[in-house]
């Protein structure tokens, strides 16, 4: 009789007059979440008020997820709104720089001009969709050149920004992604490359493709010229000659196999120039710069040795010279001076990325400012002066913006956006840690240890890197900040072996049929873990992106009774079904990393290893996001692991952006999915005793 009661009352509503109808209809909402179990509402005590949950952005999928109180958001407040500035473009003429920066209120980050050092951020565009490049005309910068995509897609598009009235032109075709390969500074055009899109994801394929390279003029888009069609997809250029006779083109294959070709702008004739004729032994060749008398090429290489070096090539003489700093690591970014005589090279240093000025005449290192403390992103020079444009990121804050003048004077152009109330010096730095992996391998990382105000030993998240060829480096940890100070988690970025950084050998340990080498390294990390007296080796979880998505959920299969649970963002779930999906433009490049499925005897152990195969192994819960639009891991890779797990009665967490791609870039979106990974580390890894690990 009880059970039925309210079914009765229901009914018998249809019985009242229309007007005290209302206002029992407006508590029908609040009766179906009662009777449907809402947390914080179903079986509350008597007089407590119901907890308020947080309303999904609209274009989100939830699937698993439990309401998110909205006390989490508050509580997270300052934490989600440290905001940087990414450097842009210098202007061609004035001391004024273009930033990306995203302003409180805006979704996505947007062009702001800034004409001096410390400056106000004068905005320029606005909209949905983030800037991804942006370009001033390169002669008295009265527009830009801009690219987007649309939902996290990467069709990139270009558009001409004029800046007198914000007025927008499209010069490119929808059809095609598009890249900036440099100005043509006499004439005023731009160099375009263009490769086909075929939507994979949606089923659309091609089994070969060609880059088509475009000369534009962004005043009459109309008149654009094709100079030439490359085969292949992995051509992009990075300079163009003065006098508009050639551009310099890397042709990319693999992380360890690389050229660079000219290609004559008026003939679209092509050459290889590096590595050289004669050389058989293939490697990585990247363009890096052009003098501007187009007589050296800088390059980098690891032709020399383990580690990608500075080089130069005379191109009337073939002649080859090595640029050697006391530094033996990777260069990761550099930058020539307009009158050629300084060279800046960004040398990542075992994860911490530090600068190094050289003279061209000399071929030697030349004292240099003295930078703050941190790792530099990236370096340009002013195309006028021998400003230095140096971004730099560190564990207290986001992206900022500096500029070092001749001199040796050092001004901020920007500073990171801290609120309020949040104190950023306190956040946790970064420290290596090593460890040995089952062939005797040492495999380095990072750690983010919580501060001694909380005691005992902490629970873990490991946090893998994608790629897979990518370094985990010390620099901001953004949101994360608030799970290691103040919940007292403490959080760990392995590199393991597959990663850049240390060496081309230690690059290609993981290729083809060593895929599930990498894993291991993760499972030696496991056994790290229980040895060290501040970490919890009883309340690990484990969660990455991309290809670190891939390794989350292997490190659930092959060692799940050593963790609590799993978080697999954008990640692959089946090698197979990746490559057949994954964009045209891509896929040649990532058979060169992950196998060729089209190889019978690879095939059959890309489906043994894919964690799909192997989901019946996976028995701790899991949460698995994805964004609708990504062209590199199609959204059916979450799908299906999700669909095999429902079955099985595991805890599985579904979390899908209809406007998003690989990974979330829209505010909304990428607040709500750290408060739904917030919720489900708290009901999967915080707790002290896991009743089901078996130990």
């Amino acid at each position: 009789m009880t059970r039925n009661r309210p079914v009765r009352s229901i009914l018998q509503l249809r019985q009242l007059p229309p007007m005290r109808l209302l206002p029992l209809l407006r508590l029908l909402p609040l009766l179906v979440l009662l009777l449907l179990g809402v947390p914080g509402l179903a079986g509350a005590a008597p007089g407590a008020r119901a907890e308020v949950v947080l309303k999904p952005p609209a274009q989100l999928r939830l699937d698993g997820i439990a309401p998110i109180p909205q006390a989490l958001a508050k509580a997270i407040g300052g934490y989600a709104e440290l905001r940087g500035h990414r450097f842009m473009d210098w202007h061609p003429t004035r001391r004024e720089m273009l930033i990306s920066h995203r302003s409180d209120g805006d979704a996505t980050a947007q062009l702001h001009l800034v004409r001096n050092p410390g400056g106000a951020l004068e905005r320029i565009t606005s909209g949905s969709e983030a800037i991804s490049l942006a370009r001033f005309e390169p002669v008295r910068g009265d527009y830009l050149l801009i690219a987007r995509g649309a939902g996290g897609d990467e069709a990139f598009q270009f558009y001409r920004h004029d800046l007198a009235d914000g007025r927008q032109t499209l010069l490119t075709d929808p059809a095609q992604r598009h890249a900036f390969g440099g100005w043509l500074r006499r004439s005023g055009r731009a160099l375009l490359t263009a490769v086909p899109l075929d939507r994979t994801a949606e089923f659309g394929r091609r089994d070969s493709v060609s880059t088509t390279v475009w000369s534009v003029d962004p005043r009459v888009p109309e008149a654009r010229r094709l100079i030439a069609e490359l085969e292949g997809a992995g051509w992009w250029a990075t300079e163009v000659s003065e006098d508009e006779r050639f551009a310099v083109f890397t042709r990319y294959a693999s992380v360890s196999r690389s050229e660079v070709w000219l290609l004559d702008l008026h003939t679209g004739a092509s050459r290889r120039v590096l590595p050289r004729a004669g050389t058989d032994t293939p490697g990585a060749y990247l363009a890096a710069g052009l003098s501007t008398d187009a007589r050296w090429l800088y390059f980098l290489t690891d032709a020399f040795g383990e580690f990608r070096q500075m080089a130069r090539l005379h191109l009337g003489t073939d002649q080859v010279e090595r640029i050697e700093t006391e530094l033996n690591w990777d260069v990761g970014d550099a930058s020539l001076s307009r009158d050629g005589g300084l060279l800046a090279l960004v040398y990542n240093v075992d994860g911490l990325r530090v600068l190094r000025m050289v003279s061209t005449a000399t071929l030697r290192e030349v004292p240099f400012a003295k930078l703050p403390m941190g790792s530099v992103l990236n370096v340009v020079f002013h195309p006028q002066g021998e400003e230095l444009m140096v971004a730099m990121d560190r564990p207290q804050g986001p992206g900022e913006v500096l500029g070092v003048r001749a001199n040796g004077e050092i001004e901020n152009w920007t500073r990171a956006v801290v609120p309020r109330g949040l104190d950023a010096s306190r956040f946790a730095e970064q420290q290596p840690i090593f460890w040995r992996s089952f062939d005797g391998l040492t495999i380095s990382g990072l750690i983010a240890r919580p501060s001694r105000r909380h005691a005992g030993r902490r629970p873990v998240l490991i946090s893998i890197h994608g790629g897979p060829e990518a370094q985990s480096t010390a620099g901001f940890l953004g949101r994360w900040n608030y799970l290691i100070e103040e919940l007292g988690v403490a959080m760990i970025f392995p590199n393991v072996r597959g990663s850049s950084g240390y060496g081309k050998r230690f690059l290609a340990l993981d290729n083809g049929f060593l895929r599930e080498d990498a894993v291991r390294d993760v499972g030696a990390l496991l056994e790290w873990i229980r040895d060290q007296p501040d970490l919890d080796p009883e309340r690990v979880a484990v969660m990455g992106g991309s290809y670190g998505g891939y390794m989350a959920l292997a490190t659930s299969i092959h060692f799940g009774e050593r963790i609590r649970c799993a978080i697999s963002i954008v990640g692959i779930s089946h090698f197979v079904t990746f490559l057949e999906r994954t964009e045209s433009y891509r896929r040649d490049l990532r058979r060169a990393e992950y196998g060729d499925e089209r190889d019978p005897a690879m095939r059959r152990f890309l489906d043994a290893i894919s964690p799909l195969t192997q989901a019946s192994r996976i028995q701790r819960p899991l949460f698995v996001i994805h964004g609708r639009n990504d062209p590199r891991v199609p959204v059916s890779e979450a799908e299906q692991i999700v669909d095999r797990l429902k079955t099985s009665g595991v805890p599985v967490w579904y979390l899908r952006a209809d406007n998003e791609g690989h990974g979330f870039a829209r505010k909304e979106n990428a607040d709500f999915q750290f408060y739904a990974m917030l919720m489900f580390l708290e009901q999967h890894l915080m707790g002290s005793r896991d009743p089901g690990a078996q130990r």
